[in-house]
C-alpha cells in the first residue's frame, strides 16, 4: 500500500459513541442516572456551530468598527444538542413533559442543577476532542 492509499476514508479509524450521566436526577428503576448517548461531531459541524453563535460586537472607542465574539453559553448547548444521539431532544412528547419548544430548552431542563451543567460541559468538552473545557476557555478569552 503507498502511502497515499493510507489517507483514504477506508483507512479512517471510526470514533465511538460515548455515554455519560450529565443529572442524578433522572434515574433508572435501580436508581442509577440514566446515561446518555453522544456522537463525535465533525470539525465542519464545529464550525458551523461557531459561526452560528459569533455575533459582531461594537469596539469600544471606535465607532462603526466590530468585533467577533463566541457567545459561550449557546455554543455549548448547541453543542450538547448536535452530538446527543439518546434521548431525541426534538422529541415533541419529551420536550411537551418538560414545558419546553425547542431542544436547546429541553436540556436546560433536563440537566437544571447548575454544579452538573458543569460537569456535563467539561466531560463534553473532553469527549469532543478539547484538551480544555468550554468554561476554561470562557476565562481564557474573557482575560485576554
Amino acid at each position: 500500500m503507498s502511502n497515499f492509499k493510507k489517507f483514504m476514508k477506508a483507512n479512517k479509524i471510526p470514533k465511538e459513541n460515548g455515554k455519560y450521566a450529565p443529572t442524578e436526577s433522572l434515574v433508572d428503576e435501580n436508581g442509577k442516572p440514566l446515561e446518555w448517548e453522544f456522537r463525535h461531531i465533525t470539525s465542519k459541524e464545529n464550525e458551523d456551530i461557531r459561526e452560528f453563535c459569533t455575533i459582531e460586537v461594537p469596539v469600544t472607542g471606535k465607532p462603526n468598527m466590530f468585533r467577533p465574539k463566541l457567545n459561550s453559553p449557546k455554543y455549548l448547548v448547541e453543542t450538547i444538542v448536535k452530538s446527543t444521539v439518546f434521548p431525541d431532544l426534538f422529541d415533541k412528547e419529551l420536550q411537551d413533559s418538560y414545558g419546553v419548544m425547542t431542544p436547546e430548552e429541553l436540556v436546560y431542563a433536563m440537566v437544571d442543577d447548575a454544579g452538573e451543567y458543569q460537569k456535563f460541559s467539561a466531560w463534553l468538552s473532553r469527549f469532543q476532542g478539547f484538551e480544555e473545557s468550554m468554561d476554561e476557555k470562557v476565562k481564557v478569552a474573557k482575560n485576554s
